[in-house]
């Protein structure tokens, strides 16, 4: 799993908001409050939207009400852009914090894309979205659901985090439900994986804030799959656990306020790893 956040490449947000301010894309502005519904599942909506502050969760549910969180969006983020090929939304998307959005039809972003440069940098939002999928159904086969909830967690640390450090502060709450369903798991190996991710030093809970994340370790763990307990440097729990032959890149996410403050000049390159347990049940 490739530790990257989804978003769009830095340029196309700055170059939509740009434009919008030039008056072109005649963008309307959405101011929404926590929980506030942008669309819904099923909707015809022909939007983009362009994140000015705040977050938006994309949520998809399936007949039985199962819920999965796709994506988190962030500032400078774009979303929505599947209407460019179906009339009626799939997934429902909902404001995490008080947001502001800017709403683009459809139509006028594709007139804007006369335009070479935002042509450009639109493929490649688009083939990067492409690859993202691409990746999250490889990873879904071939990593098992404890290293896919470290990437996610990372990302999501990167997305959201406030940087302290080496650490990394998720204030914004995200219920073990969700992460089940970012990771493709159940809601009970979540929270039995964040005790060993706590037990391990790789996060931390406090009392103001959901998650403290250590990047520095929770990336050895993701590029090495073995778990050093704190304090017992060389100790590695899980011995032995197999390592993929090649390993994949490691892509700090873009438009990111963490990632963007500090990336460490040592980034550990992030490989999959198989389905077998890499650490022992007695741990």
């Amino acid at each position: 799993m490739t530790v990257s956040a989804h978003t769009a490449p830095v340029g196309l947000g700055d170059s939509l908001r740009q434009l919008i301010r030039a008056e072109p894309l005649c963008a309307s502005t959405l101011e929404l409050s926590k929980a506030d519904t942008v669309y819904s599942c099923l909707e015809s909506d022909r939007s983009i939207y362009l994140v000015e502050a705040g977050q938006v969760k994309a949520v998809v549910s399936s007949r039985d009400g199962k819920e999965c969180l796709l994506d988190i969006y962030t500032a400078g983020d774009v979303f929505g852009e599947s209407c460019l090929l179906v009339s009626r939304r799939v997934e429902s998307a909902t404001a995490m914090s008080d947001t502001v959005l800017r709403r683009i039809s459809s139509t006028r972003v594709l007139a804007a894309l006369a335009d070479a440069g935002l042509r450009e940098q639109f493929v490649k939002y688009l083939a990067r979205r492409v690859f993202q999928q691409q990746q999250l159904i490889t990873d879904l086969i071939t990593a098992d659901s404890e290293y896919r909830l470290a990437v996610t967690l990372l990302n999501l640390a990167h997305k959201l985090g406030q940087r302290e450090g080496d650490r990394l502060r998720i204030e914004q709450r995200i219920t073990q439900e969700e992460l089940s369903g970012m990771v493709g798991t159940t809601r009970s190996r979540v929270g039995y994986f964040l005790k060993r991710f706590c037990h391990a030093g790789l996060v931390s809970r406090t009392k103001d804030c959901f998650l403290v994340v250590d990047e520095r370790r929770l990336g050895e763990f993701i590029m090495r799959g073995t778990l050093t307990s704190p304090g017992a440097a060389g100790t590695e729990h899980n011995r032995g656990a197999r390592r993929p032959a090649t390993p994949r890149e490691y892509r700090p996410p873009v438009n990111s306020q963490a990632a963007n403050a500090h990336v460490p000049a040592d980034t550990p390159s992030c490989p999959p790893r198989s389905r077998e347990g890499v650490l022992p049940d007695a741990w």
